[in-house]
């Protein structure tokens, strides 16, 4: 594959940290992938992107020599099977509360006899350098399907979700999991409420022998997901990227500067 293997690293048992891309903009996603970042996750839930710009976010993240991950809108399985056609190598679903939900998650990620995916990789073969015959012998294993458990019903499935054959790993999303665990009160996602929830998914997501994820918003939880033994670890966004560098840069002018 052109890219680095993010399936042959993680499960070798790597720690990586993704970029996180919600502007649709391919040129910022590229950044992202030359930047340092280990791959670049793409996201259609909360982000701005559509279809076009998520096709062509994983081509530019391609010519930055990383893989590309994307998420996808809820419930949205057809989108799941499209970002691994155009190239993605991993794909993240959220708000999986249930087992069935699960089931048709990786039913729309992973070929037969796994799953249900429909064929059709055109851009994936041209981005990964293969043919057909070969992107179908690897696809389900050189793909990974993330569920994200981030809701009370989700985390009273997890063990049955995590059963599902064919799931590659769970995600956490800190927000939505404060919000459920505060039943609506905030939004804390470094909050000590949601603390003992994110112990326990990766707890049961590496007992099982699954990959964990999780989303952070800085450097310290990011570090904070990794000593619980999350492995895939995304950090912040490139909103963040771009405003955090501008602050840098204006405070280095130094407080005689008056900025208008």
């Amino acid at each position: 594959m052109a890219a680095p293997s993010l399936v042959e690293r993680l499960r070798g048992g790597a720690s990586l940290i993704s970029g996180w891309n919600i502007w649709p903009e391919p040129l910022l996603a590229e950044a992202s992938a030359r930047g340092g970042f280990d791959c670049v996750t793409v996201d259609m839930q909360h982000g701005l992107h559509d279809p076009i710009s998520v096709m062509r976010a994983i081509g530019a993240i391609a010519l930055g020599g990383k893989p590309a991950v994307v998420r996808v809108p809820v419930g949205d399985n057809a989108m799941v099977s499209r970002a691994l056609d155009m190239g993605a190598e991993a794909v993240i679903a959220p708000m999986v509360n249930t087992v069935e939900e699960a089931r048709a998650f990786v039913a729309a990620a992973k070929y037969p006899p796994i799953g249900e995916r429909s064929w059709g990789p055109l851009r994936a073969q041209t981005i990964f350098g293969i043919d057909p015959p070969t992107q179908l012998a690897i696809a389900n294993r050189s793909t990974l399907a993330l569920a994200m458990v981030e809701t009370a019903r989700g985390l009273e499935s997890l063990d049955a979700i995590l059963a599902v054959p064919g799931l590659d790993g769970i995600f956490v999303g800190p927000s939505d999991l404060s919000v459920t665990l505060t039943d609506g009160q905030r939004i804390a996602p470094g909050d000590p409420v949601i603390e003992p929830a994110v112990r326990l998914i990766a707890e049961k997501t590496n007992a099982a022998g699954k990959i964990a994820g999780a989303f952070a918003w800085g450097g310290g939880r990011a570090k904070f997901y990794r000593d619980l033994g999350y492995r895939f670890v995304a950090l912040a966004t490139d909103h963040a990227y771009i405003t955090t560098g501008i602050k840098a840069m204006l405070t280095d002018l130094g407080p005689e500067t008056q900025i208008t």
